[in-house]
């Protein structure tokens, strides 16, 4: 059983590639077998199919088969994980940010207001 953290490496190691990238979103409008997965793609089947074994591993994809057709699916509940670290980092450089914002709007209105002579 992978802990949360080795899931989180294996989805991030997974959409790392554009080839695979490209697979998620072929797969975001509906399943497809690893044949009209692969059609488009400029790769060999056993190429593409190694593609589909990382994303397998990552749980981005399920697959099912009958017969001799294999179908993969994306299974969304994969994407949480990397989104939820996402979400943190995206929270943590914004309060970051909004707190930089306002130590430069403070200088800067400390710096525009008038200075006395010194006599």
């Amino acid at each position: 059983m992978l802990n949360e953290q080795a899931l989180l490496d294996l989805v991030f190691h997974a959409l790392a590639d554009p080839t695979r990238r490209a697979i998620v979103e072929r797969l975001t409008r509906g399943p497809a077998s690893v044949s009209e997965l692969a059609a488009p793609m400029s790769m060999s089947l056993a190429a593409v199919m190694q593609h589909l074994h990382v994303l397998e591993e990552s749980r981005l994809l399920r697959t099912e088969k009958q017969g001799r057709v294999r179908t993969c699916s994306i299974d969304p509940e994969a994407l949480k994980g990397a989104e939820a670290w996402l979400t943190d980092r995206r929270k943590l450089w914004e309060n970051r940010l909004d707190l930089l914002g306002e130590m430069l709007a403070a200088d800067t209105l400390t710096s525009k207001s008038p200075q006395r002579s010194k006599l």
